[in-house]
């Protein structure tokens, strides 16, 4: 008989990959983003069932690309305060109404950045003023 130990195997993080607005896309996923939070407004707040709180914001993100309305949960609206610079890591693109809507989920992370951001957003392009819709293609 023989014991075999299992193999210690260490995990090597790679460095993130930091994009811009400009490569977002409806469904996307993956995003690694610097963004200036434009304004914030809080527009869900409410208790639920099990008496735990919810509340929801939105705030205008962008960076010199363009703009994209970032939904923030409980925690995060802290972090998504107008003025300051924000990383998104590992943010995805949920589709509200037809609308793009950048989020962070459980597998991202939203936190302040450590210095402000050098650059000036970039209004004029509202990624999510943008209305797509579902078109089915017959093959």
């Amino acid at each position: 008989m023989s014991s075999q130990q299992p193999q210690q195997t260490t995990r090597v993080l790679r460095k993130p990959v930091f994009t811009t607005l400009s490569a977002v896309e409806p469904g996307s996923k993956g995003h690694n983003l610097v963004l200036k939070v434009v304004s914030s407004n809080v527009v869900v707040e409410k208790t639920r069932t099990d008496s735990s709180r919810v509340k929801i914001a939105e705030a205008l993100v962008g960076d010199d690309t363009g703009v994209i309305v970032l939904t923030a949960r409980n925690n995060q609206i802290e972090v998504v305060q107008p003025g300051q610079t924000i990383i998104v890591r590992n943010g995805k693109v949920d589709m509200y109404k037809g609308f793009m809507r950048l989020a962070v989920d459980k597998w991202g992370k939203l936190e302040k950045a450590p210095e402000p951001a050098t650059f000036e957003v970039n209004e004029s392009n509202n990624l999510s003023a943008l209305e797509y819709e579902l078109v089915n293609v017959d093959e």
